[in-house]
Parts: structure tokens; C-alpha cells; sequence
């Protein structure tokens, strides 16, 4: 296999465990959200302003290794 090739290969690793692994922090955090507002109804709009919170850091932390990805697939380092 050529380095472009790994490149590929490394990009589409990069991008689909982020995604994964974002698609299941956010679905726990969720969850938990719904829990814990059940249990106390009184501390929802506090505890829905940290949810949204974490929730836009676990997408950013995505989209940094998408950006990443991207760097690799269109200015490639390794494939000169």
C-alpha cells in the first residue's frame, strides 16, 4: 500500500471513531439528562444549560479531528 493510500485509510479512521465515539458520549449525557431531571424537575433549566454545554464541546472535539482529517486528505505532509 502507498502513503496515500494509509492517508485515506487513517482519514476515514479519524472521521468515523470521532463520530462514533461523539454519537455516544452525547447519547450518555442525554440520558443521564433525562434522569436526572426526573428526579428533580426544579434543577432542569440549570442542568439542560450544562448539558447543551457539553454537548457543543463533545461536537467540537469531532469537528477538530474532522478538520484534521482534512488537512491529511487535501494538503497531505506524508504523501510528497
Amino acid at each position: 500500500m502507498t502513503n496515500v493510500a494509509f492517508v485515506a485509510l487513517a482519514c476515514g479512521l479519524i472521521i468515523g471513531l470521532g463520530a462514533i465515539g461523539a454519537c455516544i458520549g452525547i447519547g450518555i449525557m442525554g440520558g443521564k439528562y433525562i434522569e436526572a431531571a426526573a428526579r428533580q424537575p426544579e434543577l432542569m433549566n440549570a442542568l439542560q444549560t450544562k448539558m447543551f454545554l457539553l454537548a457543543g464541546l463533545i461536537d467540537a472535539a469531532f469537528l477538530i479531528g474532522v478538520g484534521i482529517a482534512m488537512m491529511f486528505a487535501f494538503a497531505n505532509p506524508f504523501a510528497g
